[in-house]
């Protein structure tokens, strides 16, 4: 079982939307609380298997909070709203909004992602500065 003690963001290492969202967190990761992961590596393989996520179909992003549980989708990027500063406030409106509600409109974001904002030919290579950040 992977150990963390920072909250763990799976994302699709392959995905330019996804990429960006990730660069958007480390920017606004003042508090250092996160680390990061692509879904299709060895350990975002392993970290969804110990939650009995289906690897092989996850095309969400997960955020993992040790100790206490896991979020996808909708409820994921809220959850990573709620830790950065200026977010807070927001993610608590938008978690007024039902989540199967809040998740139409992310798998829909989610099924057309390629199409829309395109598609790297492999995972992020983060930079010297931030590869601490990565599992």
């Amino acid at each position: 079982m992977v150990k963390a003690t920072k909250k763990i963001i799976l994302f699709d290492g392959v995905c330019n939307v996804c990429n960006s969202f990730v660069q958007f967190v480390i920017k606004r990761d003042h508090n250092d609380v996160f680390q990061f992961t692509s879904l299709q590596s060895d350990i975002g393989i392993r970290l969804l298997n110990e939650r009995n996520i289906e690897s092989q179909t996850m095309d969400s992003v997960v955020l993992i909070d040790p100790g206490v549980a896991f979020y996808i989708k909708s409820d994921a990027a809220l959850e990573v709203g709620k830790s950065l500063k200026g977010y807070h406030t927001v993610s608590k409106i938008l978690y007024l909004i039902p989540s199967k509600i809040r998740d139409i409109v992310y798998d829909l974001i989610a099924r057309n992602r390629y199409t829309w904002f395109g598609k790297k030919n492999e995972c992020m290579v983060p930079t010297p500065e931030i590869k601490s950040k990565f599992l």
